[in-house]
């Protein structure tokens, strides 16, 4: 599966778009729609949109691909765009070692779905950015597919 517009709506308002390098609430170093910066990387001088919009959809497939991988269940186009979008922000691992992974692999949606909406801290802090895209993703999640 691919992430569908209304996935990619939401991730790049969540992250929102940033020119310049920047330090993401955990610390890593992040320029454009929350693209971590590689080894050698640098953009001294920033990013323009294009630029960003290029990262973001190479990203995007690293995602989708982790997505595809990670989950055994079959999925609708919104809990599919949920997962990219969790596994943009939070990175594969996460999601790889997760509870949520491990419900939904079960074939328990709704165990898994109330799984997102735990993954709103940093460290021990509850964050207001990350509570929002959490219920974002959880009704994503559970949207009914269109006729």
């Amino acid at each position: 599966m691919h992430l569908s517009e209304t996935g990619l709506t939401l991730l790049k308002r969540s992250e929102g778009f940033r020119g310049s390098v920047y330090r993401d609430i955990a610390g890593f170093r992040t320029i454009g729609y929350g693209h971590r910066l590689l080894p050698g990387e640098v953009f001294a001088n920033g990013i323009t949109f294009a630029i960003g919009e290029e990262l973001v959809a190479k990203d995007v497939l690293i995602a989708e691909a982790n997505v595809n991988r990670l989950v055994k269940v079959e999925l609708t186009q919104g809990q599919f765009d949920a997962l990219v979008d969790f596994v943009f922000n939070l990175g594969s691992g996460r999601l790889a070692t997760s509870t949520l992974l491990a419900e939904l692999n079960a074939g328990r949606y709704e165990a898994a779905a109330q799984q997102l909406l735990a993954w709103d801290h940093a460290g021990n802090v509850e964050v207001a950015a990350l509570r929002i895209r959490r219920h974002a993703e959880f009704e994503l999640f559970n949207q009914e597919e269109a006729a």
